[in-house]
């Protein structure tokens, strides 16, 4: 069968309320709003190589203005008011914007396969050129697998990002 074009929905509980805040040592993760636009234009516009290397995909194509990143906050506040998806802004513990992490149904990011099937949840995420210098992409790779199974209802979460940390037990 050729599952181009579908998207498996995120298997959710009935009442299901997803964690608007999650923390894992010294990062800190809350749904991304319009509260943080400011400092996602300006991560964003910083990491635009840096996104294309270790979370691929065509977003961004281009540097974003704060209009157009605005529309799509609001994007990502409905979807996780809906529990289509889930977006978080990431901090560290000094409130130091790091980047973002995205938990999407299979098939909006990742092209859908037979392979694929079996994933509850696509995950990906991506951090700035300063954070990543400071270990926080595979500290947040780490956090993100520990909230994916202990935080949500996944049983079995693709990891999508282009580049994946070697972490022993992950």
């Amino acid at each position: 069968m050729d599952y181009k074009g579908l998207v498996k929905s995120l298997d959710l509980p009935a009442g299901y309320s997803p964690p608007t805040e999650l923390a894992h040592e010294d990062i800190r993760a809350r749904a991304i709003s319009r509260a943080d636009l400011d400092d996602d234009v300006r991560g964003i516009n910083a990491s635009l190589e840096i996104i294309r290397r270790t979370r691929g995909g065509g977003w961004p194509a281009e540097a974003v203005t704060a209009d157009f990143n605005y529309v799509d906050l609001v994007w990502h506040e409905l979807e996780f008011r809906d529990g289509n998806s889930f977006t978080y802004a990431v901090y560290d513990a000094d409130r130091h914007y790091l980047g973002c992490c995205y938990l999407y149904p299979m098939g909006r990011r990742t092209p859908l396969t037979e392979k694929l099937l079996d994933y509850d949840v696509d995950v990906s995420w991506w951090v700035t050129p300063d954070a990543y210098d400071r270990g926080f992409y595979v500290k947040l790779y780490i956090a993100l697998r520990r909230w994916a199974s202990d935080a949500f209802p996944f049983k079995k979460a693709y990891y999508s990002n282009r580049e994946i940390p070697d972490v022993p037990g992950a």
